[in-house]
C-alpha cells in the first residue's frame, strides 16, 4: 500500500487475480480461470488510468473498486478483510520477480488456532501423527501455487551468485544480509523430462529452497520463508478438520489432487486442480513440499504450551527434513492434512560427487516447494533463525 494509504498497482492486480483464485473452486473452474487471466490483462493494459482509480479509491475507501470487480464477475466474493488495526494491507497480490517475466500469486492466510494432527481414528493414520495438540499460528500469505521452473529460472541464472553483506531497504529501513549463494547448475535434467513451462520445480535440497527465500527477500525487500510445518498444515486445513481439506472421502481425491492413481506417473501443470477454500492449489499431491523444520517423529509430544505458538524446530541434522503434501508418486494416505515424511540419503544416491551436492537431489523428482511471507514482518535477529547453515553431505 501507498504511504497515502491508497492501493497500489501490486494490491490492484492482487484483487483481479483473488477473482481467479476464488471463482476456480467451482465446477467451471477453467472457464472461470480464463476469465480471471483475461480480467487481469485488461487491468495491465488499464495501467494509464491507474491513477484515475486510485482517485476513486481514494474518496470511496475502496468500496466502489470492489463493488466494480464484484459486478463484473456477476457473482458475490467473500473478499479477506482489506485492512487491520494498523491499517496495513492484507490482500493477495502477485509478487514480480525482478529481471524476468516471471511472477508469484500470494494469498493471505488469516492467522488463527487449529487443532494438529489426525485422531486416532483415521484411516491410514501413522503414530508421528499425534497426539493431536492445539497450535496458534500467525497471519501470513502464502503461495497460491507450488513454485514453478519458470520462477526458480531466474534464481538459477543469478549473475552475482555470491556476495556478501547485502544492504537492502525493509520497510522502509536499511537492513544488511549477511550472505546470499545460488544454485550451481544442474549437472543432468533435474525435471526428468516431466515438463518446465508451467511445471513444478523439483529436486532441490531444503536448503537450495530456503536459498531461493533470502534470494528473492534480496530481490524485492519483502521477506520470504519456507512454511513451518504448523503453518503449512494450517493453510492445507483451510479451517477443516477432516481427514482432506475438502473432506473424508479419498474417492474424492481425483477432483483436488494429483497423485499414484491418476498422475501416470508424472508432476502435472500447477493449478489444475481445484483449489482449498483459501484458494490454495496443490495443496494435496502433485510434488511434495518441503517445509523449514526437522522432521521429528515425536513432533507433536515435543510441542510447548497450550496452544503451542508458531511451533519450529529448527534444523540441527541433515537428515531427515520435513516435507509435506504427499506427491505424484503416493497412494491417498500420503496426501491427507495431517500425513507426515522426512527426507532420506536415497535422494541423492545417484549424485556422483563427495561430498554431494548442497543445491540438487537426483532422485527426488516428487519434492517441491512454496513460500510464505509472514503479514508482520520480523526483526533481522528473528529472519535468522530461517536461514539454516551449510551442512556438508558425506
Amino acid at each position: 500500500m501507498s504511504n497515502n494509504g491508497n492501493l497500489n498497482r501490486e494490491e490492484l492486480e492482487g484483487y483481479a487475480c483473488y477473482l481467479c483464485v476464488n471463482l476456480c473452486s467451482f465446477s467451471t473452474a477453467e472457464i472461470f480461470k480464463q476469465f480471471g487471466e483475461k480480467f487481469l490483462e485488461q487491468m495491465r493494459r488499464m495501467e494509464k488510468y491507474f491513477d484515475r482509480l486510485d482517485l476513486w479509491i481514494r474518496t470511496t475507501r475502496g468500496s466502489l473498486f470492489i463493488i466494480i470487480l464484484i459486478l463484473s464477475s456477476s457473482f458475490y466474493l467473500g473478499f479477506p478483510e482489506g485492512k487491520e488495526k494498523n491499517g496495513k494491507a492484507f490482500l493477495p497480490y502477485l509478487q514480480e520477480i525482478p529481471e524476468s517475466d516471471a511472477k508469484i500469486m500470494m494469498v493471505p492466510v488469516p492467522g488463527g488456532t487449529f487443532i494438529m494432527g489426525s485422531p486416532e481414528n483415521e484411516a491410514g493414520r501413522k503414530e508421528d501423527e499425534g497426539p493431536q495438540r492445539l497450535v496458534k499460528v500467525d497471519s501470513f500469505w502464502m503461495g497460491a501455487y507450488e513454485l514453478t521452473w519458470d520462477q526458480y529460472d531466474p534464481f538459477l541464472e543469478e549473475k552475482n551468485p555470491n556476495r556478501r553483506n547485502v544492504r537492502i531497504m525493509v520497510d522502509g529501513i536499511e537492513m544488511e544480509i549477511d550472505a546470499i549463494s545460488t544454485a550451481t547448475p544442474m549437472y543432468m535434467d533435474m525435471s526428468f523430462g516431466m515438463g518446465r513451462g508451467g511445471y513444478p520445480a523439483v529436486n532441490m535440497t531444503q536448503y537450495a529452497a530456503v536459498m531461493y527465500a533470502k534470494w528473492l527477500f534480496e530481490k524485492t525487500g519483502n521477506f520470504y520463508r519456507l512454511p513451518t510445518e504448523a503453518e503449512w498444515e494450517y493453510a492445507c486445513r483451510a479451517g477443516s478438520k477432516s481427514a482432506y481439506n475438502f473432506g473424508e472421502n479419498a474417492n474424492d481425491l481425483d477432483k483436488y489432487a494429483w497423485y499414484g492413481k491418476n498422475s501416470e506417473q508424472a508432476y502435472k501443470k500447477i493449478g489444475t486442480k481445484e483449489p482449498n477454500s483459501l484458494g490454495l492449489y496443490d495443496m494435496h499431491g502433485n510434488v511434495a513440499e518441503w517445509t523449514m523444520d526437522q522432521y521429528i517423529e515425536d513432533y507433536h509430544e515435543q510441542l510447548e504450551g497450550h496452544p503451542a505458538v508458531n511451533p519450529y524446530f529448527r534444523p540441527t541434522t541433515l537428515y531427515p527434513r520435513s516435507v509435506r503434501g504427499g506427491s505424484w508418486m503416493d497412494d491417498g494416505d500420503g496426501l491427507r492434512c495431517a500425513s507426515r515424511a522426512g527426507s532420506s540419503k536415497k535422494w541423492k544416491q545417484r549424485d556422483p560427487q563427495m561430498p554431494k551436492s548442497l543445491w540438487w537431489l537426483t532422485d527426488a523428482p516428487f519434492v517441491g516447494f512454496r513460500l510464505v511471507r509472514p503479514k508482520e514482518t520480523p526483526s533481522r535477529e528473528e529472519m535468522g533463525k530461517y536461514w539454516i547453515e551449510v551442512m556438508e553431505d558425506y
